[in-house]
Formats: structure tokens, C-alpha cells, sequence
């Protein structure tokens, strides 16, 4: 008989294009897939991938077996859900891919609520930027994804997952208190068309909104420093090395000598939504993970 968790493996290695990232994903060993993988071929008696490089490509026999693996993983999963909810067990592990921010904003908080509401469900978080958070719940290797796109850029979201919006999140241009900004109560992309910024890496969501600021009085941002993590930004406009646009969500009190000035034209703000399948609707630890973050999304986020 074919095995399950093995079909998982091999749909994971086609969603994520190598054995080290269905491993990471699923929390495996790059040994384990691979011998998973194995079994299955010993198991159907036909080879599932073959060498490419470096990496590993599937032959037409494993891209079959994973258009029929996808819809049989989905009808165990409904089943499974459905199962746990007529036996009224609030209980399982969550596996949830989620930004920075929203981690330090809103998962945090959320811990603690099922801690106290929901003692059998174990929330696991991963940092993973939104596209590719879409695409691990998407893939299976995660159960809920917590993401952000900033208006209007838009965040593919396939047609078998299901959404959630949870608010929106603004963000203000931080600048130092001796910059001439510092006083205003509202700005405009053109005040700061010559200004350097700090910025998160490139391909990322937000270095994307901040593009399309310029992009649209036909300019391009002036990026004078690039760093992962918004503390860091924070740090550089303390000391008058850069200005920044940083979201206020997850955002902290920030030090002495940093002001926050609210860009209008245009507005900057990013919707919150959650991701998942729509196989795990049923699932009720699914169910209250939801419902801890929407409660913690209405303290911390604007209506939609």
C-alpha cells in the first residue's frame, strides 16, 4: 500500500523544487525524504525522480503520481478534520507560516490565548515571507499562513485555500527629530524623492511597495542600507543615517530622537489576512488558532 506521508514528501519536493526544501518545510531530514521517496518507488516499481544537476527533477511517472496524490492527501485531510470535529477534541499542532512583524504583533499574543483557551492546541510558527507562505500552505507543508500585501500589489492565493482578512496595518516614514520632516503632520512621496532610505532586501513584499512609491511619480528610491529586520531601520533613522517606512504593527515604542510622520499620497497600508485549506476548515484546532489571532488582529489592526 502506498504511504501517505511518503505521497506528502514527494508532492513537497514538486511544490518546493529540491529534497533540502521539502525537508526544511516538513521538518524532516534531507535523509528521511529521500528514503521516503525510495519507498514509494519500491512501492509503484517505477523511478519518481531523476538527477538534474545538482538538483532532482520528477520524471513524468512522479508528476503522475502527484496529481493523484494532491486530491487523495485532500480527502484525508477533510476526513480527517471532519473526524476530529464530531469527536469535540480541540487538540493538534498548528504548523503556521507568518512575517516578522505579525509574529512579534500578533502570534505572540496568540500563544498565550490558546495556552489559557485551547490548552491541546500547540501553535508552531515559521517566519516565512508571505508568497512563499501562500505557497507552503498551499503545498501542505504548513496548515495556515499569516500574510500581508500591501494595496494595491496583489498576493496570488490559489483557489483551493481559503481567506481570512484581519485588518490593515499602516505604516509612517520615520525620520529623525532634526530632520526638516520631523515637524510635518502628514507627507507625500514627492518630500522624500531624494532622500535615503533604509530598506528590507529586495524581492521581498515591502522593498516591492516601497519601488512602487517612486515608481509612480517616475523615480526610484535612493537605497542607502538594506536589513532584514525593521529594528534595524529603526536604528539607522536614531542615527541620522537613513529614513525609513516601517508598519506600525509589531512596531514598539520607538527611542528618543525618532519621530513618525504618516505618508498620505500615498497612503501605505498593507491588508492582514490568514491562508489556508479548505480541506482544514472542519479541523478544530484549525478553528481556534484562527480565532486567537483574529482576536488578537482586532486589538492591533484597522477594520478592512
Amino acid at each position: 500500500m502506498i504511504d501517505p506521508i511518503a505521497l506528502r514528501s514527494l508532492v513537497a519536493v514538486e511544490q518546493l523544487g529540491s529534497v533540502g526544501a521539502a525537508a526544511t518545510a516538513l521538518d524532516y531530514t534531507p535523509s528521511a525524504v529521500s528514503q521516503q521517496i525510495k519507498r514509494l518507488e519500491a512501492q509503484t516499481g517505477v523511478q519518481l525522480l531523476e538527477r538534474h544537476g545538482r538538483g532532482v527533477l520528477l520524471t513524468e511517472s512522479g508528476r503522475t503520481l502527484c496529481d493523484s496524490a494532491r486530491d487523495l492527501l485532500s480527502r484525508m485531510e477533510r476526513l480527517e478534520a471532519r473526524l476530529h470535529r464530531a469527536s469535540g477534541e480541540t487538540a493538534g499542532t498548528v504548523r503556521l507560516a507568518t512575517f516578522a512583524t505579525a509574529y512579534r504583533g500578533l502570534v505572540v499574543g496568540a500563544i498565550g490565548t490558546l495556552r489559557r483557551a485551547a490548552p491541546g492546541v500547540v501553535l508552531r510558527p515559521d517566519e516565512i515571507d508571505p508568497w512563499d507562505a501562500v505557497d507552503a500552505v498551499a503545498a501542505g507543508t504548513h496548515d495556515l499562513a499569516l500574510v500581508h500585501n500591501w494595496e494595491p500589489l496583489p498576493l496570488a492565493i490559489p483557489d483551493h485555500l481559503e481567506v481570512r482578512h484581519l485588518g490593515r496595518d499602516r505604516a509612517d516614514v520615520l525620520v529623525h527629530a532634526d530632520h526638516p520632516l520631523a515637524a510635518r503632520t502628514t507627507i507625500a512621496v514627492t518630500d522624500v524623492l531624494d532622500e535615503a532610505w533604509a530598506s528590507v532586501a529586495p524581492g521581498s513584499i515591502c522593498h516591492q511597495w516601497l519601488q512602487k512609491m517612486y515608481a509612480d511619480v517616475g523615480r526610484a528610491p535612493r537605497i542607502a542600507h538594506v536589513a532584514l529586520e525593521f529594528a534595524t531601520h529603526v536604528a539607522l533613522v536614531a542615527n541620522g543615517e537613513a529614513i525609513a517606512l516601517v508598519p506600525r504593527l509589531g512596531r514598539g515604542p520607538l527611542p528618543d530622537g525618532v519621530v513618525a510622520v504618516p505618508i498620505v499620497k500615498p497612503v501605505s497600508e498593507r491588508t492582514v489576512s490568514l491562508v489556508w485549506r479548505g480541506t482544514m476548515t472542519a479541523s478544530p484546532a484549525l478553528a481556534a488558532a484562527v480565532e486567537a489571532l483574529a482576536a488578537e488582529a482586532s486589538r492591533d489592526l484597522t477594520a478592512v
